[in-house]
């Protein structure tokens, strides 16, 4: 065993005996920094494989009922296989692997494969254009593709001598994943794996701008993310169901590392089409015990009757967008257990948190999370205070759950780095507040938070005020032209199943929404629409308030204001 192998057991042990203490995870903690680390050897196979060959690491329940287990020993052994047949095909250290897989097994395999080859991944969503993929193939380099067989066409104009293979039937002039069964199940490393090799290459969702490619390291998110499992309160043996898909950070963050982390069993939900009472049946059958879910699916859960389920969950959280406070307490009141909100990036690990057995504030997301030290910074001064973009402290020592930076094609972006850590600290857009006990809250994106007369609108407060009324599913607020006060909140609404838009029910929420905000917070105008979203669920809310500065003073069809209801 490892030294490095020992000084992650160390860190996260620390953190398991700590982890309803947090004065004192937060005080104590310190990072493991080894300079030789590799997650699938010095881990996954030297203590999870040899401690517990025989527990699940994972289990995937397929829509359709089918119901399948790996133990650790399963994949490890797998995973060796696949790594001897990649060699044989030319990936060595430093390949860069873009892979397209669905949530099924292949996708762990090749996750510990080139881990343990010393490769690069890239994980993608299947949902990529070809336009995507020649960007992704051409900028980050890539050396193999690892798709499933069913977009393999989607290559088909994308020029490039990398190595293809496909997983499922059989695809011409693709090589077949199947065959790696051929291969020995045991594997000897060509040598040690550096700390700071890299090892993920992510591009971000690109709403503005063409994706940033944003590069971690063999210990960024494979140790990094101990604040992770910190933070969703994972232990060894726990059942944990994640709300993801493949191709997105917050993938790796809750289906391979943080419960790995543990020495827990991942559990997938491989369904077709989200269906609510579904999920809550594979809760309950699965016996999970932590859980964690994004905003829009939590939405929908509270659509139904929860107090029908009788769940073994001890943990429940939500990341990749702000809870609203009305959903929390919905889920306190039927199950007894309150949604812990956390905030991180695909640029970080979980940076700020409601870690457990703590105080929570309402719509607060927490406060800085053990490893993480968190600076809000006033944009135009750069004055530390209590209001400000939150930054992360990257001098004079780095954490270890942060990226190396963004990437240009292959070679380093110099001008978007040094903007994105000036003044020692990584900035990450996002604007908050902290109150007097440390705790912070959410405020919205730099270029979300706008001024009406003379004001500051945070559009998620507004939101969060208006999916409390029954009819209201999502909502994105966003500023519209106004002659008067330069611009006013709109709200663009997506009904919950069973309403219809009418002027009627516009009256009902504008109205709701007068008695429960401030006067200058007033939404003043509404429209029904469905919200513009990017592949990996977020709201596109720079669609909107584009489309609303384009309109100049013109009111669009099907849009209510305040004065329609004088």
């Amino acid at each position: 065993m490892t030294t490095a192998t020992e000084a992650l057991r160390g860190a996260r042990d620390f953190l398991l005996k700590h982890r309803d203490d947090y004065d004192t995870a937060y005080e104590q903690f310190v990072w493991p920094r080894p300079e030789e680390f590799n997650f699938a050897l010095d881990w996954f196979d030297a203590a999870l494989t040899s401690e517990h060959p025989d527990r699940v690491a994972l289990r995937i329940i397929e829509g359709d009922g089918a119901d399948v287990s790996y133990t650790y020993a399963e994949l490890s052994s797998r995973s060796n296989q696949l790594a001897n047949w990649m060699r044989s095909l030319g990936v060595v250290r430093g390949t860069r692997v873009l892979v397209l897989l669905g949530n099924q097994v292949e996708l762990w395999e090749t996750f510990l494969a080139a881990m343990k080859l010393g490769a690069v991944l890239i994980p993608a969503t299947t949902m990529l254009t070809p336009v995507d993929l020649r960007d992704r193939v051409d900028r980050a380099g890539a050396g193999v593709v690892i798709a499933r067989a069913d977009v393999t066409s989607h290559f088909s104009d994308v020029p490039g001598s990398f190595v293809r293979i496909a997983v499922g039937a059989p695809v011409q002039g693709w090589r077949d994943y199947a065959d790696l069964g051929a291969s020995p199940a045991a594997f000897d490393a060509d040598g040690p794996t550096l700390a700071g090799d890299p090892l993920l290459i992510y591009f971000t969702s690109g709403t503005t701008a063409l994706p940033k490619i944003v590069e971690h390291t063999q210990t960024s998110y494979p140790i990094g993310h101990l604040s992770t499992m910190f933070w969703i309160g994972l232990q060894p043996g726990d059942v944990h169901l994640n709300v993801s898909s493949p191709g997105w950070a917050k993938h790796a963050w809750s289906c391979v590392f943080a419960p790995w982390i543990a020495g827990a069993t991942i559990c997938l939900f491989n369904y077709e089409r989200f269906d609510a009472a579904a999920m809550l049946d594979v809760l309950r059958d699965a016996k999970v015990s932590t859980f964690c879910a994004p905003p829009t699916v939590w939405r929908t859960l509270i659509q139904q009757d929860l107090s029908k389920w009788s769940l073994s969950l001890r943990e429940v959280v939500s990341a990749g967008e702000p809870l609203n406070p009305e959903v929390i307490e919905h889920v306190q009141r039927e199950w007894g257990l309150i949604i812990r909100d956390g905030y991180g990036q695909t640029e970080t690990t979980l940076q700020i948190g409601n870690s457990p057995g703590q105080a929570l504030k309402a719509g607060s997301m927490g406060r800085p999370l053990p490893g993480f030290r968190i600076d809000l910074v006033d944009p135009l001064t750069d004055e530390v205070g209590d209001d400000g973009e939150i930054c992360v402290r990257s001098e004079p020592e780095r954490p270890v759950g942060l990226m190396v930076g963004y990437q240009s094609g292959t070679g380093s972006s110099v001008e978007i780095n040094e903007r994105a850590f000036a003044g020692g600290r990584y900035h990450t857009g996002d604007v908050a507040s902290r109150d007097a006990d440390g705790f912070i809250t959410f405020v919205g994106r730099t270029d979300d938070v706008f001024k009406s007369s003379d004001y500051r609108i945070s559009p998620f407060e507004l939101e969060s005020v208006l999916i409390e009324f029954p009819a209201v599913g999502e909502a994105a607020v966003v500023p519209a032209p106004d002659e008067k006060r330069l611009s006013v909140p709109k709200a663009y609404v997506t009904l919950v199943a069973g309403q219809q838009p009418s002027k009627e029910l516009a009256g009902e929420i504008l109205a709701y929404c007068r008695e429960n905000l401030a006067p200058y917070k007033r939404i003043r105008r509404l429209e029904f629409a469905e919200l513009p979203k990017t592949i990996s669920g977020k709201i596109r809310r720079v669609e909107l308030r584009n489309a609303e500065m384009g309109r100049g003073d013109g009111r669009p069809e099907g849009e209510y204001r305040e004065e329609d209801f004088a």
